[in-house]
């Protein structure tokens, strides 16, 4: 086992890269066009300037902290989009000040939930963005507003603590949580010294460059307060790479090409739910084909990419890469890349401890599509794997964490994705979305109204409701009545799992969804393909 001295975190990052690369850029930020759909200008942050700037935030942090009687090696909460630089900032800087980083990011918008979540976790304080001064009222904690760039320069001759290290592998450096509510609400995801010295070394390996004499520009793919972005962010820096803030998430096909032209982009990263869009615009588009078979690298994450637009891109001699993980356990597996039918098979990154563990016919999911004689494998993490998550977390039998994702082996060590043998769905971000719960809830508080439910939701920015009246009520006078009735139930809830409008709520006659031919029940994937263009137009999407 590594001494703790040895165990490397963002922190230790950070300091090596600034040392390395000092002068390099380690973000280009964009400043949006009033004009258009894309940037103006891209500001960049040198590699020197983006340490200084933590090492204020530290100085900051610790005397405000202090002055609230919060003491370092305390958890504190901060609530904060996660999109902006100043947020990286604020999280490097409370962390580098001793203190351990409890995210949330702004998609959990209930504040008892937040505030129940920092109880658990024993937090001392809580870090707010500013448009939530007045949402965040009556806090269980001192509550204090995130620092801006500007304000840290007040701090310049405070004191900067000692830096960090872990006195034990099993101190906390993080606390995440699941991007899915069980129960009412997300579960914490404590991150230990030795979970974190794990992600570097699994994101170094997902990272490393093509060309080391050219310095890789990546894309921003999420908030920092989710783990895609906080592993790929720790990833890029090991190899002196810079990462683009885009001017939204979901950035145009002109502004990715402007990424590429201007800034040099040639790692792109990006949930499949994104990248599916450029990719059918590349299919028309000749010059955008041209920029994507320029890039090193498209990796993509979260939800599986579309059979067809992947052999697309693969055909077209574009490097298409899977990068497969969870909150939980960040980065996992990382597909072959290249051409041929291996490019999409999944492999186990280095160090890692794992276990396929066959599952019987029975349990698999109705949206897992394998011929009769194949073996379905569930990927479990093993207990004395580096990257298993916190005890509590695990399976109270064996002691493994068990990931519920189902794989088919396709060659010794190699596998497909083949689904999950639960009711969880990922959303158009990749968060998770329990369906069972919602139905369940909607059973409870409609059985009057309601014979049968399916919630579907699959890649989309919220879950829509299909549902089998037992009423002759009025559909529309129907549809608010289910509203008003599990308005609290999803209130509690991410934005991504809520249903909170009539609209997305949709009146079947009865008998009429797609079931099962044995059991009668009605199939979640096949709801999604038959009803494809209403959820399209639902949701507004292409």
């Amino acid at each position: 086992m590594p001494s703790t001295s040895s165990l490397q975190s963002h922190l230790t990052v950070l300091e090596t890269s600034a040392s390395l690369f000092s002068s390099k850029p380690v973000f280009k930020l964009a400043v949006k066009s009033q004009a258009n759909d894309t940037a103006d200008t891209w500001t960049p942050i040198s590699y020197k300037a983006f340490h200084s700037d933590v090492e204020l935030s530290a100085r900051y942090w610790f005397k405000h902290l202090s002055a609230k009687g919060v003491s370092p090696g305390s958890v504190v909460g901060l609530w904060l989009a996660g999109m902006d630089y100043s947020d990286v900032v604020n999280i490097y800087g409370i962390s580098r000040a001793g203190y351990v980083p409890q995210l949330f990011s702004l998609r959990l918008p209930n504040p008892t939930v937040v505030y129940e979540l920092l109880e658990r976790a024993k937090a001392k304080a809580i870090v707010v963005e500013r448009s939530l001064k007045e949402v965040a009222s009556n806090p269980p904690v001192p509550l204090l507003i995130a620092a801006s760039i500007a304000d840290l320069d007040s701090s310049a001759k405070d004191t900067l603590p000692a830096f960090p290290t872990p006195k034990s592998k099993h101190d906390p450096l993080f606390v995440f949580h699941t991007s899915g509510s069980t129960s009412g609400s997300p579960k914490l995801v404590p991150c230990s010294a030795e979970w974190v010295d794990s992600i570097v070394f699994k994101s170094g390996e997902c990272s490393i460059p093509k060309d080391s004499q050219r310095q890789d520009v990546t894309s921003w793919m999420g908030s920092v307060c989710h783990i895609a972005q906080s592993t790929m962010f720790i990833g890029s820096m090991q190899h002196g790479g810079c990462t683009i803030r885009p001017t939204t998430i979901q950035f145009s096909s002109n502004e990715l090409g402007d990424m590429i032209k201007r800034c040099g982009l040639n790692r792109l990263h990006q949930f499949a739910s994104f990248l599916s869009t450029h990719l059918r615009r590349a299919r028309d588009d000749p010059k955008l084909l041209s920029l994507f078979q320029s890039l090193d690298c498209v990796l993509y994450s979260g939800l599986p990419l579309p059979k067809d637009e992947e052999e697309f891109a693969l055909s077209k001699g574009i490097n298409v890469v899977n990068l497969f993980g969870s909150t939980e356990v960040s980065a996992m597996l990382i597909s072959q890349g290249g051409s041929g039918p291996s490019a999409r098979w999944l492999r186990p990154l280095k160090g890692v401890k794992y276990g396929f563990f066959p599952i019987a016919s029975s349990t698999q999911s109705e949206a897992v599509h394998v011929s009769a004689n194949s073996q379905l494998h569930e990927l479990v993490i093993l207990s004395d794997s580096p990257d298993c998550p916190d005890t509590s977390l695990r399976s109270k039998t064996d002691g493994h964490f068990h990931t519920g994702d189902l794989f088919q082996e396709m060659q010794p060590g190699l596998y497909l994705a083949r689904g999950r043998d639960d009711d969880w769905i990922k959303s158009l971000n990749s968060l998770r979305c329990d369906t069972k719960a919602i139905e369940d809830n909607l059973r409870a508080t409609c059985s009057d109204l309601v014979a049968e439910c399916i919630v579907v939701g699959t890649g989309r920015p919220s879950p829509a409701l299909f549902i089998e009246p037992l009423t002759k009520m009025d559909d529309e006078k129907l549809k608010k009545e289910i509203i008003r009735r599990t308005r609290q139930f999803h209130a509690r809830r991410y934005l991504h799992e809520q249903i909170t409008s009539e609209e997305f709520i949709v009146v079947v006659a009865p008998k009429t969804l797609p079931r099962t031919a044995t059991k009668g029940n009605i199939r979640r994937k096949a709801v999604e393909e038959e009803y494809k263009a209403l959820l399209d137009e639902m949701f507004d999407m292409e």
